[in-house]
């Protein structure tokens, strides 16, 4: 890299100036005020610990997504945090292990080895709400009333949840007794939406005729609460009773408490299969296409810590709720103190920062005003120094 680039940052990497860093920065103090008001205590986890540690449980998309370096100290392996939902788990597990409902949050920096998306970043500021040792409805009804609250006071209106439920494909792939190699290929197809595909799959693979009738179902079961009461007909060939009485309870309650939300069936949608056990969701934003938040139930995750329990949670990138969110970082007023030695413009000065007041001192006599785009001025009047608008 000649000299001309070196101010150029990796592909995905971006920094903050002040506007920006101002607006993600009032938002992180809305949104985790939001969570303490429901009961949520802070936990920040390291952003560096032991590769198999940071990994354990997790799928093989977080895998590929850690960065990894070599402890100089141990010569172990360790990895940069991608995800700090595992992290959480191995807190409520061990560092912290409440009795009963505990509830934690989150906000800190992240790093992707590449980006998710064209349009995500490979350092998001991963922002989110865990629930434990809850296995009811109720707990999943909690986080997200939380998740839409904590979208609206971001000022975002118009917000979609899209929910589905890993149990009712879980309880179909084990009543066709397939193979892990075959369950594998009908998730990847499922997932991406390759209709074709995963027809030509099923068809090849699963032999009982209702069975198969009711795999290829799967791709037409979406829209409103009415879909449920359709994909009760899969309950001749597999026992998916619970999962789609658990999915109707939690849409509907949710349905009920924000009538403004739309609210969207899709048993087709297994975003984190291998993670999750239970309802899966994910909210959407008028004008922009991708989720901007994401969650569902994953429980017994804490067992490979020594302590399994029930969880559920959801996560987003602040840094993307930032750009959209409609509730900026509050104007500050400036008042501007000219380069003077004066004790008493001093103390002045120190009375005002203590009221919670911003005031930049000027450097020498050439500083201004206008140049900190101060709003008020510190000027002499009668041997005292008094606040006057520009």
């Amino acid at each position: 890299m000649n000299q001309a680039d070196r101010w150029l940052l990796p592909d995905g990497i971006e920094e903050l100036l002040p506007p920006q860093a101002a607006q993600l920065e009032s938002l992180r103090r809305t949104t985790l005020d939001t969570f303490s008001h429901w009961g949520y205590e802070l936990v920040i986890p390291p952003q560096l610990e032991y590769l198999e540690s940071l990994l354990t449980g997790a799928g093989h998309d977080l895998e590929l997504q850690t960065f990894k370096v070599t402890d100089q100290l141990t010569g172990r392996m360790m990895g940069v945090a991608a995800d700090i939902t595992p992290q959480v788990a191995r807190i409520d597990a061990h560092s912290w292990p409440k009795q009963g409902v505990s509830r934690l949050c989150y906000c800190g920096p992240v790093l992707h080895t590449r980006a998710k998306s064209l349009l995500s970043s490979r350092t998001p500021m991963q922002l989110g709400a865990e629930l434990y040792g809850e296995s009811g409805p109720a707990a999943d009804v909690e986080i997200l009333s939380l998740l839409i609250e904590s979208l609206q006071a971001a000022g975002m209106q118009n917000i979609h949840l899209d929910f589905g439920h890993v149990g009712i494909y879980k309880a179909l792939v084990a009543a066709a007794q397939l193979s892990a190699d075959v369950e594998a290929g009908l998730f990847e197809t499922l997932n991406t939406k390759s209709v074709t595909e995963y027809r030509e799959l099923v068809s090849r693979h699963v032999t009982d005729a209702k069975l198969k009738d009711a795999f290829t179902s799967l791709m037409d079961l979406n829209g409103d609460l009415s879909v449920l009461d359709q994909a009760q007909a899969l309950a001749d060939v597999a026992d998916i009773a619970a999962p789609l009485a658990n999915l109707k309870t939690i849409c509907a309650t949710i349905q009920a408490r924000y009538p403004s939300v739309d609210v969207f069936i899709d048993i087709a949608e297994l975003r984190g299969f291998d993670y999750h056990t239970g309802v899966v969701f994910a909210a959407y934003v008028q004008g922009h296409g991708q989720a901007v938040a994401q969650g569902g139930r994953y429980d017994e995750t804490g067992a490979v810590f020594g302590r399994a329990r029930p969880a559920t949670g959801f996560s987003a990138d602040l840094r993307q709720l930032s750009r959209l969110a409609t509730q900026g970082a509050a104007a500050s007023d400036s008042i501007f103190a000219p380069a003077d030695a004066d004790s008493n413009l001093w103390q002045q000065v120190q009375a005002l920062r203590a009221q919670g007041k911003r005031v930049i001192c000027a450097l020498s006599s050439e500083d201004t005003a206008a140049a900190h785009g101060c709003t008020s001025v510190l000027v002499a009047q009668g041997g005292q120094w008094v606040v006057e608008p520009v």
